[in-house]
């Protein structure tokens, strides 16, 4: 499964548990710039439900998209100020 977001960056978390996950993607998409979208690959079920209720309580980040490939969850997060 493919997603048609066009990810400035991509965040390889691959093998890493909760919380860095969440942790990297907020450090990562901290440095794009508005409107900037983030790709994070994971590998923790967990980042499906951690990653969409960070970005649903954060004013500045969205949850854009996220797909299941396999063994490899795909998130993307939009900057959005």
């Amino acid at each position: 499964m493919s997603s048609t977001v066009d990810a400035a960056e991509t965040l390889d978390v691959q093998g890493q548990n909760c919380p860095m996950p969440v942790v990297k993607t907020k450090q990562a998409v901290d440095e794009l710039d508005a409107d900037g979208v983030l790709e994070v690959l994971a590998t923790d079920p967990g980042s499906v439900s951690d990653i969409a209720g960070w970005a649903e309580s954060a004013d500045e980040f969205e949850l854009v998209d996220q797909s299941e490939d396999g063994d490899i969850y795909r998130h993307y997060v939009r900057r959005t100020a």
